[in-house]
């Protein structure tokens, strides 16, 4: 593949495809489960470690596995073709098309805030519970828009990625800095007042109306319980800085700018993450975020920190934020199906490249599952589902690091990952007890994922069924 993307690039699509949404909306969630300003702080400090850590990690197999697929390779590499072809059936059918969906469906509901009529407008269709609306058709239009952009060459999408990206951040930096010059009555002291002991007031009254529902009195883990509740926020608000590794074919120097570009991405938005949950801390009570309108703490702080004007100075934000997002995820996505199919396991067509040297029926492909899901609707109930499987997936590959340390110590690593093994360690330590609390506290948000995952054993046998064993490249 060409060489298009430098390490600027590179960087920009980390930050970009985690940067959606999520920073805007999650934190009500989670302070209905916390209660306190403290622990949400430090539910985003946890989310942050992991997230570096697992980034720092990812470095060494990136180094060593520098092509395109990324995480897909790296898993296939090391344990083995059903293994990655259940990673890649996961990417597939919900993680990448799911979040490309909901990440779209943002962005149609905050431009209705700028065009109330897309909210006000009887459905185009309704049947039951079913029902096509004008926000689910502008959802579709642009990912149709930003799949067409990309498959004009590399450069089309770099440049949107990269002018949508320094947009948005400058914006963050924004709100953080008027965030604290122009709130009048901070609310922090009040926030943080509930520290340590904070979970012995679950059922009761901590604030007018907040209850901490997180909080689930089992012995010595009530504290733990809470926590991993708020993480399925904070955590999915952080993932997609892998995207980058799809795309490593096409990186300067992808055995250096890889992980280069993860570390400082991951680095950079984790910080900004945590100065926006000030600013929400500063300008708004407990109440108002945990009961903000729509579950949109953005919009209510923005209303304090800049009036009425606020809420159109946030949904163009959110707007700007959500339509870099969506460009990251189209770009990388594609490669992996790409890989795949040349491996033999997605449709044969997905190998092809255009005369702009990309793969487009690839992002096709893509592209038209993700504009069903959003017109299903279901995009939001399957994203909650999957959840725990992508700390799974990510727990799968950090722990190749140390497994191919231990079984191939001698295989040429052109980066060794930061303070090995307590990175890889600590990742995997931190991912565990969020599952496993995950599996405890919230099964609806475990099993329904794992048994989607599990689906894709017997189709990889249905694709395998004819082939010889020393004919594992053959295509479908």
């Amino acid at each position: 593949m060409n060489k298009k993307l430098s390490l600027w690039d590179a960087t920009m699509l980390v930050m970009g495809s985690m940067i959606g949404s999520g920073i805007f909306i999650v934190s009500s969630d989670m302070m209905r489960n916390l209660g306190s300003g403290y622990w949400l702080l430090t539910v985003w400090l946890l989310t942050g470690i992991m997230t570096v850590a697992a980034a720092i990690s990812y470095g060494e197999l990136s180094s060593m596995f520098p092509k395109a697929g990324g995480q897909y390779t790296y898993i296939t590499e090391i344990f083995g073709k059903m293994t990655g072809f259940l990673y890649g059936w996961g990417l597939f059918t919900v993680i990448q098309t799911g979040t490309i969906a909901a990440v779209a469906m943002a962005f149609g509901k905050f431009t209705a805030y700028l065009i109330p009529a897309l909210n006000n407008s009887d459905p185009i269709f309704q049947s039951g519970t079913f029902r096509i609306t004008w926000v689910q058709i502008l959802a579709i239009v642009v990912i149709l828009f930003l799949t067409f952009i990309n498959t004009k060459g590399v450069k089309n999408g770099k440049i949107l990625q990269n002018l949508f990206t320094t947009s948005k951040i400058i914006a963050l930096l924004g709100i953080i800095v008027f965030g604290f010059l122009l709130v009048k009555d901070s609310q922090w002291a009040s926030n943080m007042s509930f520290g340590w002991n904070s979970f012995q007031d679950f059922g009761k009254e901590v604030g007018n109306d907040l209850v901490p529902t997180g909080w689930k009195s089992i012995g010595s883990i009530t504290l733990l319980g809470g926590i991993a509740a708020a993480m399925v926020g904070s955590v999915f608000s952080s993932v997609a800085w892998e995207n980058v590794t799809f795309v490593s074919g096409e990186i300067e120097n992808p055995r250096k700018n890889v992980v280069k570009s993860m570390v400082l991405g991951t680095t950079i938005v984790m910080v900004l993450y945590m100065l926006v949950n000030f600013v929400y801390l500063n300008a708004l009570d407990r109440d108002a975020i945990a009961f903000a309108d729509k579950n949109r703490p953005a919009v209510a702080a923005s209303e304090v920190i800049f009036g009425n004007l606020g809420t159109v100075i946030m949904a163009i934000l959110v707007m700007i934020s959500t339509f870099g997002c969506i460009n990251g995820l189209v770009l990388a996505g594609a490669r992996v199906f790409q890989t795949m199919a040349k491996d033999g396991l997605f449709f044969k067509s997905a190998t092809e490249t255009n005369k702009n040297g990309v793969p487009e029926k690839s992002l096709w492909m893509q592209g038209i599952w993700a504009c069903i899901l959003a017109l299903s609707g279901q995009y939001g109930d399957l994203l909650d589902m999957i959840s725990f499987v992508i700390v799974l997936f990510y727990m799968i590959t950090v722990f190749g690091v140390i497994y191919l340390r231990i079984k191939k110590p001698n295989l040429d690593r052109p980066y060794k990952t930061w303070l090995y093994p307590v990175t890889p360690l600590l990742y995997l330590l931190i991912g565990t007890a969020f599952c496993v609390l995950l599996i405890w506290f919230k099964p609806n948000y475990t099993w329904p994922g794992f048994i989607l995952i599990l689906l894709g054993v017997p189709v990889y046998w249905f694709i395998n069924r004819k082939k010889e064993p020393n004919n594992s490249q053959k295509m479908l």
